[in-house]
């Protein structure tokens, strides 16, 4: 059988401490590059795994007060405000900080689109102050990793939390916006609907790269041709869309609606209709806010708790941000019952 590979064992066939490795395998900024590369290149040579219980030991020891560890929380949104005056981002960031704080970090809060804070500064204020790794919240309009924090991916463990990026794609947690949609239409279904609409903001569908319209469009085909009704994007403000939404509700005749706004809702009113009397109202992001709206709850806490514990697998691992095989976690949705729905008689 052969022998455990220790830090010690890396130590003697790269020629340097064990300090040295220990810190290298925690990218630690105190190690340069080149020999980070390559001590995790004869690391992984070797077959040198990091003990999971001195993982879980490193997380007790910065649980206790003398410790605590710190990362990063990147507000990636236009507005500086977002995360907490923003309806979707703050409860990724309450999750964010519930699970941080229980594993023993503390957290940094920058925003990515401060004008005083250019790209390497960004990354040289994170390795002045010793920061372990970075999460990425606030990527609304646009699925295209920010340049801005390509630095950062790149000396840093970085998770994005919401989406998946594309350019380059990064270790990410989303709920899973296809099964969402999905699970949306088979509720709408066993409650008895038959012509179930879908009204998005064409610039979020986009941005989760048509997940919510493909789950709508692939839980639609269990049901007849005449049956299966097209997407109302939505492209402007509320009252430029209600023309286009007037005449959608005219050609299309849906019995019930998923929708990521109350715009609907206002639309509808003006339309004289009434949920769930004369059409069923879902909300394909159930929030507190509206309590009283059916819906699919995204559980964006439980995204934002399982965004930290991937940082810190990545951080344990001595992981960056950019890898060739990014990993991905999805969320799963629960429907959540209102009262903009009703049963449908047969």
């Amino acid at each position: 059988m052969p022998s455990k590979v220790s830090m010690s064992t890396i130590a003697a066939e790269v020629g340097v401490s064990k300090a040295t490795v220990s810190l290298a395998l925690r990218n630690s900024p105190e190690v340069s590059t080149a020999m980070k590369e390559k001590i995790r290149a004869t690391a992984d040579r070797l077959g040198y795994q990091l003990n999971p219980a001195l993982g879980q030991l490193l997380s007790q020891i910065r649980n206790r007060d003398s410790y605590r560890a710190t990362i990063a929380l990147v507000n990636a949104h236009s507005e500086a405000d977002s995360l907490k005056n923003h309806p979707t981002i703050p409860e990724y960031v309450e999750g964010i900080e519930q699970r941080a704080d229980s594993l023993g970090y503390r957290i940094d809060y920058f925003w990515m689109n401060d004008p005083d804070l250019k790209a390497r500064r960004l990354k040289s204020i994170m390795l002045a102050r010793g920061i372990k790794g970075a999460l990425a919240v606030g990527l609304m309009h646009d699925c295209q990793f920010p340049e801005k924090l390509l630095p950062v991916a790149d000396a840093l463990p970085l998770v994005v939390t919401g989406v998946r990026t594309r350019n380059p794609t990064l270790p990410y947690v989303s709920v899973d916006h296809h099964g969402l949609a999905l699970q949306a239409v088979e509720n709408a279904l066993r409650l008895g609907y038959k012509r179930p609409g879908l009204v998005l903001d064409e610039t979020i569908d986009r941005l989760v790269e048509g997940r919510f319209s493909s789950g709508y469009l692939y839980g639609q085909m269990r049901l007849d041709r005449d049956a299966r009704l097209e997407p109302f994007y939505q492209n402007g403000p509320e009252d430029d869309d209600f023309p286009a939404f007037s005449k959608w509700m005219e050609e299309q005749k849906p019995d019930v609606i998923f929708t990521l706004y109350n715009d609907v809702s206002h639309w509808l009113e003006k339309l004289k209709l009434k949920a769930p009397e004369d059409i069923g109202l879902i909300q394909l992001e159930w929030r507190k806010s509206d309590p009283d709206w059916s819906g699919m709850r995204q559980h964006n806490d439980h995204t934002g708790e399982a965004a930290v514990d991937t940082l810190v697998g990545m951080i344990h691992r001595g992981e960056t941000g950019l890898q060739a095989d990014p990993r991905a976690l999805l969320i799963a949705p629960s429907w959540q019952r209102g009262k903009t729905t009703s049963k449908k008689t047969p």
